[in-house]
């Protein structure tokens, strides 16, 4: 009886003592001032989301999604351009120093986008301020998740990196949901305003951190490492993700955990400027409801998460992955048709809840079938071709969809992406994978 009451309690005082935790390294000055600098930070991206959403429907006069493939695209390509090269820097800067001056520059290009763009009407202007922008952002992640060791003992990193994980992903969610609402009723210059006043704040706290680095950065340095940033392009992006591909060639376990992400990223990019201009000719908004929307899709990926580390060992990978993209794509066929005829918004909400709840074991149970079949000395460069050939084909899938969408109406795509991925799932899942079909039961 004793025994089965420890049991009992044993998840509850886990919990406990994780929040200990949590408020236990608040309690350093230096990481809430990071911490708190990075939720207003995340807040703030997603503030631009919506914000260039409501910026391309004004200046476009209406639902343009190749528009809006123009300017996500450009929050996408510095990922290629400046990631590689961006940690070559950080090595040698100040990480404070490179926040918060990352912080206030992006203040600065965010600011301009309202004055400049509503005043000669021109989208050209807010694309070369995001782009310039989000260059600029490549280099405040990797310094913000350098700087954590060393402002937290080395046994509390655990719930550090798991507070800003998670902290971070609320700030967003919450982000997407306020930054429709601010959009629909104060406007996207306000918007804009805002936003730009979030990138200050953060930069604020994070120069509030008190912590020195033996750094002697000097302008004539700036020749010597851009020579060692091309030689760490050449060495990273080109041999060390030459011998991940190799890799994945060979093993029959990744290749196939790397396909089906792969689908997964092409179904997202031709899902996600579609469903947009979807849903504000659905439901007659621009940004309102598309943010509520994300805010339930959020909220579903949430508990999906919470479910299934809870129940999801009882089923094998490849099971988990088909079955959720099944499920995924026969309620996203369903919620899309019954919205088309009948734009109720709480219908809405709630089927992005349970889309959310059905997407989320596809990405976990990939990223763990990745763990458990690649060796430890592969993983870097495992991850690291996977996020490269992820970006790509999100852009590529992303850009056919749009320009189709300027030949067929959002719903006929989305239709279709909804029968294709159906269909595929279907075959996977009544297909025997042979050596894959249960991973379960060799892990």
């Amino acid at each position: 009886m004793i025994r089965s009451k420890v049991r009992l309690l044993s998840p509850a005082l886990k919990n406990i003592s994780m929040l200990v935790a949590y408020f236990k390294i608040l309690r350093k000055r230096n990481f809430f001032c990071l911490w708190f600098g990075q939720i207003v930070s995340q807040f703030g991206d997603r503030l631009t989301q919506m914000a260039l959403i409501g910026l391309v429907y004004k200046l476009q006069h209406g639902v343009s999604p190749l528009g809006l493939f123009k300017m996500m695209s450009l929050a996408i390509i510095p990922v290629f351009l400046f990631s590689p090269v961006a940690g070559v820097y950080i090595d040698r800067w100040d990480k404070r120093r490179t926040m918060y001056v990352s912080d206030l520059i992006r203040a600065l290009f965010i600011f301009l986008i309202p004055l400049l763009c509503f005043r000669f009407k021109s989208l050209g202007l807010a694309y070369v301020f995001i782009f310039l922008s989000f260059s600029m952002g490549r280099f405040f992640i990797p310094a913000k998740m350098a700087m954590i060791p060393s402002i937290v003992p080395k046994k509390d990193l655990l719930a550090a990196n798991s507070l800003v994980s998670v902290t971070a992903m609320i700030a967003a969610v919450l982000g997407l949901g306020f930054g429709g609402m601010i959009v629909e009723k104060w406007g996207v210059k306000t918007t804009f305003y805002l936003d730009s006043l979030t990138f200050i704040v953060s930069g604020v706290f994070i120069y509030l951190i008190s912590m020195k680095e033996n750094t002697h950065f000097h302008a004539k340095d700036l020749l010597d490492m851009s020579k060692d940033a091309l030689e760490t392009v050449k060495n990273s992006v080109i041999f060390e993700l030459k011998e991940g591909i190799q890799y994945i060639a060979k093993s029959p376990e990744t290749k196939y955990a790397i396909k089906v992400k792969i689908t997964l990223f092409a179904i997202i990019g031709a899902l996600y400027t579609v469903f947009i201009a979807f849903i504000q000719e659905a439901l007659s908004t621009i940004t309102l409801e598309l943010g509520w929307l994300a805010v339930g899709a959020g909220g579903g990926l949430f508990v999906g998460t919470i479910l299934y580390g809870r129940f999801g060992k009882k089923l094998s990978v490849n099971k988990t992955i088909s079955l959720s993209l099944l499920l995924s794509s026969a309620h996203l066929i369903f919620f899309t048709s019954v919205l088309r005829w009948h734009p109720w918004k709480m219908f809405a909400f709630i089927s992005c809840v349970i889309l959310g709840i059905l997407c989320s074991p596809i990405e976990i149970a990939i990223t763990t079938f990745i763990h458990k079949k690649t060796k430890n000395e592969f993983l870097g460069r495992i991850f690291s071709s996977i996020e490269v050939v992820l970006h790509l084909t999100l852009l590529i899938s992303m850009g056919i969809s749009s320009l189709l969408a300027e030949l067929m109406t959002p719903f006929t795509i989305i239709l279709t992406v909804g029968i294709v991925m159906f269909l595929f799932s279907l075959k996977n899942l009544l297909t025997d994978n042979g050596n894959l079909h249960d991973t379960r039961r060799r892990t």
